[in-house]
């Protein structure tokens, strides 16, 4: 969605797919934009928003011009902005944005992209092309900026409101939802692909693709080894673990849908989808030891120590409940008989109501600078030599946590954030490449 240039090529794909339902994320760097503008509507600096609010229109406005759009499309696009210019005055006024209005605020990105990706589709299509909000089905948890789908509520409406029809091509929005009560809300970052495999299950879709940028899911990200390879084909499994440990190219709840309903999903690359993808199934043929590995950087390594926790009972379960209230999940974890270590995002340390419950339970310290990688694969916890092989691939780089899955498919090793990349090079040359 970065330029008329671009839509028209997904325009082209939609038809040449025979595609009954398309959802569209934001235009390029939107959704950033719009959340620098309500920040420098809090923070009232009136000359960042003015020249954000300007970069916005401009940009919007200049593809509609590149693909000639009528009037009432002009109309709608200016609703929109004079609801955008409405939402920042109050946030300038209240010198605050609530996660409710910054809600708001953030859905101004799809609805703007889709409705001008329904016009490059008119320019080359001869089905019925229809615009559709998808607030009227995508009900969600009263939870702002990352709500939660009620699956029952959204597939009832969805088969009423917006069935697929032969001849006809539905554009919507993906990121986006609304409460019971009619308040706007989001899914989060990454929420696209998510509100498309949503809708791809509530109408019983026979397939959800998924096109992006790249061609399809590498064995590791090729910026980090270029000698990265494509994967034709994934298990759900397989793929889970890779968007849960870092895989960029997918967000971790896509896959629910289809694997609650077993259809295929595929991702390719807008731009050479000649190159093919990626098929993401229940089942698969090939089940290598490691099909892909996949990393995050800056995180931590949270240690929880008190002589308290010595044969005591229950202590395990107080600190997960203070995880749980504050919403904080975590990676990898390891014991000893007076304190626990977790692998969490290095910004955690910021957390001051969570450290603080913490420390209520014992001495929180952490270790910054580290880089969680994960190998993904099949019946890692039943091959024997399979430790044995992964520390002579890493050689003298130091491991400070190891930790295998809860199933078969995935194997964490903690190292520091300037070892990650001779890492993955080394472990993709020794589980992959050989």
């Amino acid at each position: 969605m970065r330029d008329a240039s671009a839509m028209r090529k997904a325009a082209a794909l939609t038809i040449a797919r025979k595609a009954g339902f398309v959802i569209v994320s934001a235009t390029y760097r939107t959704t950033d934009q719009l959340l620098q503008l309500a920040s420098a509507a809090e923070l009232e600096d009136h000359s960042a928003k003015n020249e954000l609010l300007k970069t916005i229109r401009e940009k919007h406005l200049h593809i509609a011009d590149d693909l000639v759009v009528a009037e009432p499309v002009l109309d709608a696009i200016a609703e929109i902005f004079k609801e955008l210019e409405a939402l920042i005055l109050s946030v300038s006024l209240l010198r605050k944005c609530s996660p409710n209005t910054l809600d708001q605020i953030l859905s101004v990105g799809e609805r703007l992209s889709s409705l001008l990706f329904v016009e490059a589709l008119k320019e080359q299509n001869s089905q019925t092309v229809r615009w559709f909000d998808i607030r009227e089905v995508m009900i969600t948890n009263d939870r702002h900026l990352k709500a939660e789908p009620l699956f029952d509520e959204i597939s009832q409406l969805a088969q009423k409101h917006c069935p697929i029809k032969p001849g006809t091509v539905i554009v919507s929005q993906g990121f986006i939802g609304r409460t019971q009560k009619g308040a706007t809300t989001t899914l989060g970052r990454g929420g696209s692909d998510y509100s498309g495999s949503i809708i791809a299950g509530a109408l019983w879709a026979d397939q959800l693709e998924i096109w992006t940028d790249v061609p399809g899911i590498s064995t590791c990200d090729p910026k980090v080894y270029p000698k990265a390879r494509a994967i034709p084909e994934l298990s759900y499994d397989e793929a889970s673990e890779m968007a849960q440990y870092g895989a960029k190219i997918l967000h971790p709840t896509t896959l629910v849908a289809a694997m609650k309903q077993h259809f295929p999903v595929f991702v390719g690359s807008t731009f050479e989808p000649e190159k093919g993808g990626t098929f993401i199934r229940s089942k698969v043929k090939d089940q290598p030891l490691v099909r892909a590995i996949s990393h995050r950087l800056h995180q931590s390594l949270m240690v929880i120590k008190t002589p308290k926790m010595f044969h005591a009972f229950g202590f395990m379960s107080n600190i997960f409940r203070v995880f749980r209230e504050h919403e904080v999940s975590v990676d990898c974890i390891t014991t000893s008989e007076i304190g626990v270590a977790v692998s969490v995002d290095q910004k955690l340390e910021l957390n001051i109501p969570l450290v603080g419950d913490l420390q209520k339970l014992g001495d929180v310290k952490f270790e910054i600078g580290y880089s969680l990688i994960s190998l993904i694969g099949n019946r890692m916890f039943i091959t024997a030599g399979m430790g044995k092989k992964l520390f002579a691939a890493l050689g003298d780089i130091n491991v400070r946590m190891m930790c295998f899955g809860a199933s078969q498919y995935n194997l964490n090793i903690l190292v520091k954030d300037e070892d990650c990349a001779r890492a993955i090079q080394n472990l993709h040359q020794t589980f992959i490449e050989q």
